[in-house]
């Protein structure tokens, strides 16, 4: 019985990475999880990517260890053989008898490649309703972008507080993203029923790099956080009239309670230094990004520890509240809060 599973609610009917497109390659099983389930994958010959449940129904040996054999996946142990439905084509050990296979099919989950990434809708009890989440800039003129792939000992919840939360950056990342100068910074926080839209009032902030890399003209700088069921975060620095821009854009796979994939798009538009950015900002990125790692594996360590969150909030968690209520809520089959705006205010 996958409790994970049965108690995430309504949060499990949505789109999921299951990993970068480039990752899975014609007639090779990979395995995944999500919401500790167990699925293979494979790319077929005509270039259309298989999902199913990672389980043979002979023995229950695991699909991902057999081999692809003109389009269908056979398993490791007794040969067991399944196409692209999920229907079993053939037993070795019945010989010619194809009546005597049964009718019961391995279960199927729908699979879209969009955005370069494959993703997996988890509602078995329902039809995709939705497109995967909208990964920005992919295509956009000027803009250049890159993959991070990242595990956190951490749930969904806590790791879209953190990619969205300011005052960390200071002690956290100091000196690599942001450092302590003891000045307000006002924000709008609204909740709608689906997201949590945060805009900044700071035209003259900065991130680690930006002052001679991103801001060499100083434009003025428009910060927003936006949060998007039922995992999604979006973290915008545009300076200017959109001249220059740095976006953080993850989607957070839930492999099991305290453990998750993050598929992170870094998107950024530096004028004429765009095509030479990359390798230095891989370079930074993952530093700031094992920092968060480091922290969130520590977090979730204490919250096991610990058994319950006791949190003590003040206004710059404001945001954090309104994830948690909308999460709450889809986990409990219910409707989401009213939508709800609040000012706030708070010091790094």
């Amino acid at each position: 019985m996958n409790q994970f599973y049965n108690n995430s609610g309504d949060l499990v009917h949505n789109w999921y990475a299951a990993g970068l497109g480039s990752e899975i390659r014609q007639n090779v099983p990979v395995r995944v999880t999500i919401f500790q389930v167990p699925i293979v994958l494979w790319r077929n010959s005509d270039n259309t990517i298989v999902a199913l449940v990672d389980r043979c129904n002979h023995r229950n040996a695991p699909l991902s260890e057999g081999k692809i054999i003109d389009n269908c996946l056979v398993c490791p142990y007794h040969g067991w053989t399944y196409d692209e439905s999920g229907q079993c084509v053939n037993i070795p050990s019945e010989g010619p008898h194809t009546e005597r296979i049964p009718n019961k099919k391995v279960e199927k989950f729908p699979v879209i490649e969009e955005h370069g990434l494959v993703w997996i809708w988890m509602g078995r009890d329902s039809t995709p309703d939705c497109a995967p989440f909208p990964m920005p800039t992919m295509k956009e003129k000027g803009w250049n972008h890159y993959y991070m792939t990242t595990d956190f000992e951490s749930n969904v919840t806590d790791l879209v507080e953190n990619f969205m939360d300011v005052p960390h950056t200071v002690y956290v990342h100091k000196g690599w993203f942001r450092d302590r100068k003891q000045i307000c910074i006002k924000a709008t926080v609204e909740r709608t029923e689906d997201s949590v839209l945060v805009s900044y009032d700071q035209s003259g902030d900065a991130i680690g790099f930006s002052d001679k890399l991103l801001n060499p003209k100083g434009l003025p700088m428009k910060h927003t956080d936006n949060f998007y069921m039922p995992n999604n975060t979006k973290v915008d620095y545009i300076y200017g009239e959109e001249e220059r821009g740095f976006i953080i854009t993850s989607t957070c796979t839930p492999i099991k309670d305290f453990s998750s994939r993050v598929y992170t798009l870094i998107s950024y538009k530096f004028g004429w230094l765009t095509p030479l950015a990359k390798l230095g900002l891989k370079w930074y990125t993952k530093i700031v990004i094992n920092q968060d790692v480091e922290i969130m594996n520590l977090q979730g360590k204490n919250l096991q520890a610990y058994g319950s969150k006791n949190f003590k909030s003040t206004q710059s968690d404001t945001m954090h509240i309104f994830i948690e209520t909308l999460r709450q809520s889809a986990k409990k089959n219910a409707s989401p809060p009213p939508g709800r705006s609040k000012d706030i205010e708070f010091w790094v």
